[in-house]
């Protein structure tokens, strides 16, 4: 291990055994769940040494706070994208209820469903839905949108390749 890599090793150590337990706090307060704190609160953590840059600037705090607030709001995403899936699958009869691998492997790709459309820009993402889930021929979205035909194509046709990066 080379003396930079040792150094990093101390410096999050260091801020770790400063800034952890004030940071599961603040997640705890946040959540009002000490176990999903304790998670939050590790996974900023691992966040943070995974960093390419490792400057952590004048207030280690505000950063740590930046990350944690974005993993909180990813969690929320999770379970926003869950809560709909089990409302989905509540009516279903007991011999169609998805075994628990399946309902796992489902979540898992309505997560990056849900993180693909969210990084799509807003026109793309609204052209690609109407589409899609809407059933708007290509001519019926560019209407709704005010769009020139060939515009909707270009939105589609990038749509598509996010979904294919989904893949």
């Amino acid at each position: 291990m080379s003396s930079t890599d040792r150094a990093l090793n101390l410096h999050i150590h260091t801020l770790y055994s400063e800034h952890h337990g004030w940071l599961h706090g603040w997640l705890n307060r946040k959540l009002g769940n000490t176990s999903d704190a304790a998670d939050l609160a590790h996974d900023t953590f691992v966040r943070l040494m995974t960093r390419q840059s490792t400057s952590m600037g004048a207030e280690p705090r505000a950063l740590l706070t930046h990350i944690a607030k974005g993993l909180v709001i990813d969690r929320w995403r999770r379970q926003d994208v869950e809560r709909a899936y089990l409302e989905s699958i509540a009516h279903l009869p007991e011999p169609e209820v998805p075994s628990p691998e399946t309902r796992w492997l489902i979540l898992e790709t309505l997560y990056r469903i849900d993180a693909m459309l969210r990084e799509m820009p807003a026109r793309t993402r609204q052209a690609f839905l109407l589409s899609q889930i809407d059933g708007l021929t290509y001519a019926q979205v560019a209407e709704q949108l005010g769009v020139s035909l060939v515009t909707v194509k270009r939105y589609m046709r990038d749509a598509f390749l996010a979904c294919l990066s989904v893949a």
